[in-house]
């Protein structure tokens, strides 16, 4: 298996545990799963769970690595989770109900100016060199312009690290609905911004991912739709 690949008994084993419990309580609604594809038939009600984001990191023994859920009703996000266990924090958000860590009300931070703005991004695992070299090149641009540039490896932290105000912004290319879907909801209701290349709202099928506390928002779109 290519290394990038990795799929542990966690994973199988988080994401069984989230079926079982979802489907006790809602037995109708579809759950799109990383490892299991959708099971399900009630169309209106769609669960998006990564039941192990940032697996690599997982089995590498470093210690960021989450738990992502979401619920859309009717092609609308209306919950989202993020459980990141090393931690112990749970960050969650409801459609117009605001959002928490740990209970705790959570906002986007108030930084401006992509000059002093601390952010993150995630590469995604290319066989492709080439592709492999403009990523690092559009993360170089960033980073000669930015305060700082992260990358620990999980998205769904990173989603959620955008909504507590520990980054200003955060984008990758590649992801998949259940990495983005609950990170999203967070961050829009911790009134941040969530949108493609394009600066349009994010949709699932976009090949790019931006987001940020909404103030520098267009500095960074900027930066990577030029880059």
């Amino acid at each position: 298996a290519h290394h990038a690949d990795v799929v542990t008994q966690a994973d199988r084993a988080s994401e069984e545990l989230i079926r079982k419990i979802i489907g006790r309580a809602f037995p109708e609604h579809i759950v799109l799963g990383e490892e299991e594809g959708a099971r399900g038939d009630d169309a209106r009600h769609r669960w998006l769970v990564d039941p192990l984001d940032g697996t690599l990191n997982y089995t590498c023994h470093f210690p960021v690595y989450c738990v992502s859920i979401a619920l859309e009703i009717e092609g609308e996000l209306r919950v989202g989770v993020i459980l990141d266990p090393e931690r112990d924090e749970l960050f969650a958000a409801t459609r117009g109900g605001g959002a928490s860590l740990n209970g705790a009300p959570l906002r986007v931070t108030s930084t401006a100016r992509l000059q002093d703005g601390f952010l993150g991004t995630g590469f995604n695992f290319h066989d492709d060199p080439a592709e492999v070299r403009e990523t690092m090149r559009v993360a170089a641009e960033v980073l000669l312009r930015a305060r700082g540039l992260r990358r620990p490896g999980a998205a769904a932290v990173d989603l959620a690290y955008v909504a507590a105000g520990r980054y200003d912004g955060f984008w990758e290319a590649g992801l998949k609905p259940w990495d983005v879907a609950a990170g999203t909801l967070i961050i829009e209701e911790a009134g941040g911004r969530v949108t493609d290349l394009e600066g349009a709202p994010h949709r699932f099928e976009a090949g790019m991912i931006v987001a940020s506390n909404g103030l520098l928002h267009g500095e960074l779109l900027g930066i990577l739709g030029s880059a």
